[in-house]
C-alpha cells in the first residue's frame, strides 16, 4: 500500500472513530439530560404539594403587590433585574426545588443548577413546560427572556453560553424564586 493510500485510510479510520465517539457522547448527554429533567419531583420535600402549570393564576397588580416583597414584585411583574451577587440563592447548594416566588410552580431542581460566575442563580435546563420564552428587544441586542407559565412572572433570560449537556444558561433573578429544600 502506498504511503498516500495509508494516510487516507488512517485519516478515514480516525474520522470514523471520532464520529462514533461524538455520537456516543451526544447519546450520553441526552440520557443524562432526560434523567435530570425527569427526576425533579424526587427532590420534593415530604408533604409539599406539587403545583401544576394549569390553571393559570391571574391577579391584579394590587393583589400581587400585597402578596410579594417590593423587589420580587418589581422583577416578576415589572421586569426589573436584581443586582448581581445580591441573592442568597446564588450560593444555594442543597438538594431541592426552585419555585416561582409568586405562584409556587417548580421551575428548576438543584440538579439543574451550576455556578456561572455571573452573580445570578443559573441553571443549564429547566423543568419542561413550566417556562415560556419570548424575544426581548429592550437592550441593544435581542435576548430571550422567560416567564413562569402559571402566573406570567418574569424570571430572567436564557443564553447560549452554558455548560454541557445543553449549552444553555438560564440566568434567573433570585428574588423571583423561592428554594424548597428536599427532605433530608
Amino acid at each position: 500500500m502506498s504511503r498516500r493510500k495509508l494516510l487516507k485510510f488512517s485519516a478515514g479510520a480516525v474520522s470514523w472513530l471520532l464520529l462514533g465517539a461524538t455520537r456516543a457522547r451526544a447519546d450520553a448527554d441526552a440520557a443524562a439530560l432526560a434523567r435530570v429533567r425527569g427526576n425533579w419531583q424526587a427532590l420534593r420535600a415530604a408533604g409539599v404539594a406539587i403545583v401544576e402549570p394549569t390553571p393559570r393564576v391571574t391577579r391584579s397588580a394590587d393583589e400581587w403587590r400585597a402578596q410579594l416583597p417590593g423587589d420580587a414584585y418589581g422583577v416578576l411583574f415589572e421586569e426589573d433585574t436584581e443586582r448581581p451577587f445580591s441573592s442568597a440563592l446564588n450560593d444555594e447548594k442543597r438538594d431541592g426545588l426552585f419555585v416561582c416566588r409568586a405562584c409556587e410552580l417548580p421551575l428548576f431542581s438543584s440538579a439543574m443548577k451550576y455556578d456561572s460566575g455571573t452573580g445570578w442563580p443559573s441553571f443549564f435546563t429547566s423543568i419542561e413546560g413550566h417556562l415560556a420564552t419570548q424575544r426581548d428587544y429592550r437592550m441593544i441586542w435581542p435576548r430571550t427572556e422567560y416567564h413562569c407559565v402559571k402566573c406570567d412572572g418574569h424570571q430572567g433570560h436564557v443564553f447560549d453560553d452554558g455548560p454541557a449537556p445543553t449549552g444553555q444558561r438560564w440566568c434567573n433573578n433570585g428574588v423571583a424564586l423561592r428554594f424548597i429544600p428536599a427532605a433530608g
